[in-house]
């Protein structure tokens, strides 16, 4: 019976290998702790004056801090699209279509992001530089844009995420044992109850805001939080995926 002793050099030769495969689960992890932060610090943290005041666009006092918002949420289109981009070689090779249709679920989620930004912006700058010009004019045209920053919200980071963060993210996980799979039962579970939800808002059967849609949102919101922490205390589990590309 013989014995295979590894050498120094091949246990470093080894770990060089594995090395950017935890690279990218620490690079993951932490992007998707910034989605995480930077969504809700904007919708609760910097939004609030404009979102519950209809007439912000007239009578707003505070600026800065929707501003703030809005770069918040334009660090989360970042973090968004290169969390997608930074998982996509790990699962590509298990899960061709499917690594690929999430990627773009993350680039069709940003856009609606993108466009409630938009909405912000153009309500501050209209308030600065059209205050007191025709106020009627100016509310409807204020009210419109915070009612159009509200679908935004519920169409990107409501329907788009149950799909992309839920279903699809949270099936790669469960079938190629990255994450342990009560974890990844989690989008599973939180994926479809978030576009129902979405649909019906859409449909004016559910209040956004409400007791019902917050507690739809809770699988998915420790979803992708424990998801992240995972990533960046223990990396990606040893599977099948993680094999072809040590």
């Amino acid at each position: 019976m013989t014995t295979t002793t590894r050498t120094p050099e091949a246990r470093s030769v080894r770990r060089t290998q594995m090395d950017p495969l935890r690279r990218t689960a620490l690079i993951v992890g932490v992007l998707f702790l910034i989605t995480y932060i930077t969504s809700i610090t904007a919708k609760f943290g910097f939004y609030p004056p404009l979102a519950d005041n209809p007439d912000y666009i007239v009578n707003g006092e505070q600026d800065s801090r929707v501003l703030w918002g809005a770069l918040a949420e334009m660090l989360l289109i970042v973090a968004n699209i290169g969390s997608a981009v930074a998982l996509y070689p790990v699962v590509r090779r298990r899960f061709p279509a499917m690594s690929l249709s999430f990627v773009t679920a993350r680039v069709m989620e940003s856009v609606f992001i993108a466009v409630g930004v938009l909405s912000v912006l153009t309500i501050v700058t209209m308030r600065q530089d059209f205050a007191g010009v025709d106020n009627a004019a100016l509310a409807t045209v204020g009210d419109a844009l915070t009612t159009l920053q509200e679908w935004t919200f519920i169409l990107g980071p409501g329907f788009v995420v149950g799909i992309g963060n839920g279903l699809l993210l949270g099936y790669m996980m469960w079938r190629s044992g990255l994450v342990p799979r009560g974890l990844a039962a989690l989008g599973l579970v939180g994926g479809p109850l978030i576009v129902l939800a979405g649909a019906a808002m859409m449909m004016g059967i559910l209040e956004e805001g409400s007791g019902l849609q917050l507690l739809t949102a809770m699988p998915e919101f420790f979803w992708e939080l424990l998801f992240g922490l995972y990533l960046i205390v223990k990396g990606f589990r040893p599977s099948p995926v993680t094999a072809e590309l040590s």
